[in-house]
């Protein structure tokens, strides 16, 4: 695989997170440039991480790994924006307050859920020759830390004029997200 063609792959592997990251920028009352920082380098990580796992792993478990990809990812993505938009929907509630604070299991879970495509990914690293996957996994952690960081810094700018729909939109985002990635999988889209 080329750089270039690496670069394509790190951008659509980034996608995913960029779009989460939005929905975080979205949740934050005021730009909070640690928690920007700590958010962009979950994502950036775990998008290097997985293709890594998923090289190591190589062809022994690729059956396994691309059967239950997408309904792992459906399924956490769903668990999370459904809570965002529960959250969302209770009356009295002071939203930015509520979603302000950064919540490291959900980032956790969120940093996996947008990464499970990169471990398919790192499992077809496995396959081509000559890959080096040093290279790989660093350009597709640092793209995906960079549109992360970028993602959130756009949410926020976007939040602060609709704080009272933000957290709602970035539940639905998230389930979309999931929808998104199941019907694909599922060759319907």
């Amino acid at each position: 695989m080329g750089f270039f063609e690496l670069l394509f792959v790190a951008i659509g592997l980034s996608m995913d997170a960029f779009a989460v990251a939005i929905c975080k920028g979205l949740s934050m009352k005021k730009i909070n440039y640690n928690k920007t920082f700590i958010i962009a380098l979950f994502f950036g990580g775990f998008q290097g991480l997985m293709p890594l796992i998923g090289w190591l792993l190589g062809t022994k478990f690729e059956k396994y790994i691309t059967t239950y990809d997408h309904w792992i990812a459906f399924v956490l993505l769903g668990i999370i924006g459904g809570k965002m938009i529960y959250e969302a929907l209770q009356p009295d509630a002071d939203h930015c307050e509520l979603f302000d604070e950064l919540n490291i299991k959900d980032l956790f879970l969120l940093a996996i859920a947008t990464s499970i495509d990169a471990l398919a990914v790192g499992i077809t690293l496995a396959l081509l020759p000559n890959t080096n996957i040093i290279l790989s996994i660093t350009v597709i952690a640092l793209i995906t830390f960079s549109l992360s960081f970028i993602g959130v810094i756009i949410g926020n700018k976007f939040g602060s004029k609709y704080k009272s729909k933000s957290e709602l939109l970035g539940g639905i985002i998230l389930v979309a997200i999931g929808i998104k990635i199941l019907l694909e999988h599922l060759n319907i889209i």
